[in-house]
């Protein structure tokens, strides 16, 4: 029963998409779910899309918080938390064309690392908009560092104009998403078994002692 309860969570996933306003939040939700791209959105409230995927030929229920602007300080910083503590895995965006929304991307992190308590996050960087090349101003191995030094995957994309790169990026992070949960379960069964072992030996030694009296 366990165990099947355990498989059942494998084969889904919640995912937050963070990042500031025009950045490419909810085009990306929308080009990974239908594979359209719509460039214009009035989004004042987050919404959850759901929807089923194959990654690895395995079909996996996701559920995707597209969350608005929100930074990590002030009256909206409890509001990000919540959507953090949500989570299992996380999609940090920001926009070639915009620095404010690169350098928002390591105070998200800090925040999923601090909210989280652990290390190794299942989380991805994008970085959107490379088709923008006369407005970049981030260029692409600034992604890269930053994503070395944060320890994440790094994608830097079109979300206008290449569906199948928004779809690795996120594939990428549904296999993450897996693995931690396999690392998970791996570490509560030897937790397991070394706690059935305590307790064998436990019984041994009482009667033992009984034996002796």
């Amino acid at each position: 029963m366990i165990m099947s309860e355990s498989v059942r969570k494998m084969l889904r996933a919640k995912l937050v998409v963070l990042g500031r306003d025009n950045c490419g939040k909810t085009a990306l939700c929308v080009r990974f779910i239908t594979r359209r791209f719509i460039g214009e959105y009035e989004h004042k409230r987050e919404v959850t899309y759901r929807c089923q995927k194959i990654v690895d030929k395995e079909a996996i229920e996701l559920e995707i918080l597209d969350t608005v602007n929100k930074e990590c300080v002030g009256p909206a910083a409890s509001s990000l938390e919540s959507s953090i503590k949500w989570g299992d895995g996380f999609l940090i965006m920001y926009s070639v064309t915009d620095r404010g929304s690169f350098e928002a991307v390591s105070r998200l992190k800090r925040l999923i690392d601090h909210v989280k308590q652990t290390l190794g996050i299942p989380t991805v960087i994008v970085a959107n908009k490379c088709d923008m090349e006369n407005g970049r101003v981030v260029r692409t191995d600034e992604g890269q560092a930053l994503a070395s030094d944060l320890r994440c995957s790094f994608f830097e994309l079109s979300v206008a104009e290449d569906a199948s790169a928004v779809e690795a990026a996120c594939a990428q992070l549904v296999r993450e998403v897996r693995q931690e949960f396999q690392r998970h379960l791996l570490a509560m069964d030897k937790r397991s078994r070394m706690l059935q072992m305590r307790h064998a030996l436990k019984n041994k030694l009482t009667r033992s002692k009984t034996m002796q009296w």
